[in-house]
């Protein structure tokens, strides 16, 4: 009897060889649409008429906010198979200073959509390659281990459609290894303001160009470098990042490997190792604070 609630061996395997891992029809379209509907009512846009489009690109805060279950079910159940059962998530709110969201609550989902109307569309497209600029790996807020718990998965939730040079999000799948090799080599951990991304990213040979139908969520590795990229097409493209938060770092050196959850595996697996005694050389830090 297979030990995950929905992944299956080959989610697994992506998951561990390259990453990341696509779930599809995650999530009730239904209430995708509505928010969508009412995202462009919030907006002051009229859908159907780029005349009205004021931004190529609008990071939005939200309105609405539902438990992840309730919502995506089968995403809910994804997230728990990769990081190992519920008790595991962080169930503090936490506030962060003034920037794409407020909140950091891995139970919920909201319309905090991320909206690229047309960004880009003025010039040729440009597909994935250590040339297009904005590599990056996510969590400006804290200091990065190679366990850390604060971005302990990256996310990606699409909730319309994600076409062919409309927007979706680039993303290198062998940075995940460069990653896990850099945060080993520095246990005093890595302030997010130096890490050399461009120089990472120039050492990278694989490039995927994520895209999707509405319903389908993705899961990466948080060593995952991702870019943003053009929307040639024109056609409005709705996603949000969500960020899963653990209640403690990754335990690496679980007395029964069969403990380990997939995330854990994962790491280790990108290290080349069996298990790791981690121990922080420098304090961790986080900018957030949780909220009452």
């Amino acid at each position: 009897m297979s030990k995950y609630r929905v992944l299956n061996d080959e989610q697994v395997q992506s998951f561990l060889d390259n990453g990341y891992l696509v779930v599809h029809d995650s999530f009730d379209r239904s209430i995708a649409n509505s928010w969508i509907e009412e995202a462009y009512q919030r907006l002051g846009y009229t859908k159907g008429d780029p005349g009205t489009w004021a931004k190529d690109i609008i990071w939005m805060d939200h309105k609405n906010r539902m438990p992840v279950r309730d919502i995506a079910p089968k995403a809910w159940d994804a997230i728990l198979d990769v990081i190992g059962s519920e008790d595991r998530l962080e169930t503090q709110v936490y506030g962060l200073p003034s920037g794409h969201f407020t909140t950091i609550n891995s139970f919920e989902w909201s319309d905090s959509f991320i909206v690229n109307f047309r960004r880009g569309a003025d010039s040729p497209w440009e597909p994935p390659s250590s040339k297009v600029s904005g590599w990056h790996k996510d969590g400006s807020y804290f200091r990065h281990y190679i366990d850390s718990r604060e971005q302990a998965l990256l996310t990606i939730v699409l909730w319309d459609d994600m076409r062919h040079q409309g927007g979706g999000t680039f993303i290198a799948p062998d940075s995940v290894r460069l990653m896990a090799k850099y945060l080993y080599e520095h246990p005093e951990g890595v302030d997010p303001h130096d890490f050399k991304f461009q120089e990472m990213i120039a050492q990278c040979t694989r490039f995927v160009e994520l895209t999707g139908k509405q319903g389908d969520f993705v899961i990466l590795h948080p060593f995952m470098l991702h870019a943003s990229s053009q929307n040639v097409l024109g056609i409005p493209r709705f996603m949000s990042n969500p960020p899963i938060v653990l209640k403690e770092p990754m335990n690496l050196n679980r007395a029964n490997p069969d403990d380990f959850s997939l995330l854990e595996r994962a790491t280790l697996h990108y290290l080349n190792l069996e298990r790791l005694d981690f121990q922080p050389a420098a304090p961790r830090t986080a900018a957030w604070w949780p909220v009452n």
